[in-house]
């Protein structure tokens, strides 16, 4: 039973990734279609190489971080299931709804919902949680100063450029944009399932000596006791997943990020792009899982501030931060309530 409960939650959490794949193809490939330097097809064909190719570039400090959100030793498989499902529902329900909500946020609120309902308030570290939640501020307030400075900077660089000649380079220089984007975005998200399943595995072999847990399995940690390496096949299905769910596209998510917030030019584009992956690099070089849709929706807000205040859409984004500041406390009672069903019924007991 247990080890089918593995299976069960590693299948999910690859479904997530999928889901996070498709859910947050927006914030990869919005600024890209919008300003039509590529299409729908080319742009997500190209936003999923880059997700997989991420892989090769960052380390798992974010994945460490997650993993450690909850003190593995007080819960439970049934806790993660919980937890994977109820951030699944949310991600799907937000999908459907066009909201371009956080899947990282989501899946640290039903992560630690369930572990609070097993085993209460101090079973979670608060620390990371309130450093992730802070982000939530954060991440598009830093993600709209960075796009702002650049925007500022590439206009006094290219002020006396013909317009018509600076559009056509800045269409090639938005491939590149896009593609450190992408990167940023399959090295953060990716990693956070690497860190739920890094936890699972954890607590199936809690209590095992770690010369008997067999490869499949095995983690390794550095000096200072964060994750350094987790099984290859962990990994990669991860960062397959997200590939694969970005290749799928996500176009509801896409006309809000794209369009409703402001209008883009391939200029802005890059500005846009290029501070959200100097963020995005950024945070992962600390640890912190930060959400790539608040980063890129902040830069995005950026970029517009350079033509007038008014050119930002305030309703759109003010409705946006009511979906963010929401995500977590809800996911956390949704994982806890599916928590309390499985318990109610005696379900994977």
């Amino acid at each position: 039973m247990e080890f089918t409960l593995l299976i069960t939650i590693v299948v999910l959490a690859f479904l997530f990734d999928f889901i996070n794949g498709f859910h947050d193809a927006a914030n990869s490939i919005a600024t890209i279609v919008s300003t039509k330097v590529l299409t729908p097809l080319q742009a997500v064909l190209w936003a999923a190489f880059f997700n997989f190719l991420a892989y090769a570039i960052f380390e798992l400090k974010i994945a460490d971080t997650i993993a450690k959100i909850v003190e593995t030793n007080a819960i439970t498989l049934n806790v993660i299931l919980a937890g994977i499902i109820a951030a699944i529902l949310w991600n799907l329900l937000t999908w459907y709804l066009g909201i371009p909500s956080s899947s990282s946020h989501t899946l640290v609120g039903g992560f630690a919902g369930a572990a609070i309902a097993h085993a209460g308030w101090a079973v979670v570290h608060s620390e990371k949680i309130i450093k992730i939640a802070s982000f939530i501020f954060l991440a598009p307030l830093l993600g709209m100063i960075i796009s702002y400075l650049i925007s500022v900077l590439l206009l006094n660089i290219f002020r006396k450029g013909n317009p018509h000649i600076l559009e056509k380079y800045f269409k090639q220089f938005q491939l590149a944009s896009s593609a450190l984007f992408s990167l940023g975005h399959g090295g953060n998200d990716a990693q956070k399932v690497m860190g739920i399943i890094a936890a699972t595995l954890m607590v199936y072999f809690k209590g095992v000596d770690p010369s008997d847990i067999p490869s499949w399995a095995h983690i390794t940690y550095n000096s200072a006791g964060k994750i350094h390496s987790i099984p290859h096949w962990v990994v990669f299905g991860c960062y397959a997943a997200i590939g694969a769910g970005t290749l799928s596209g996500g176009w509801r998510i896409v006309k809000t990020m794209g369009s409703k917030i402001t209008k883009l030019t391939p200029f802005e584009g890059v500005a846009a792009e290029t501070a959200g992956a100097v963020l995005l690099f950024g945070t992962d070089a600390f640890g912190i899982p930060v959400s790539t849709t608040h980063t890129i929706t902040g830069a995005i807000m950026g970029v517009g501030l350079t033509k007038r205040v008014t050119a930002v859409r305030w309703g759109v984004t003010i409705n946006l931060l009511y979906a963010w500041i929401l995500t977590i406390p809800v996911s956390m009672l949704l994982s806890a309530i599916v928590y309390w069903i499985f318990r109610y019924f005696s379900l994977f007991q």
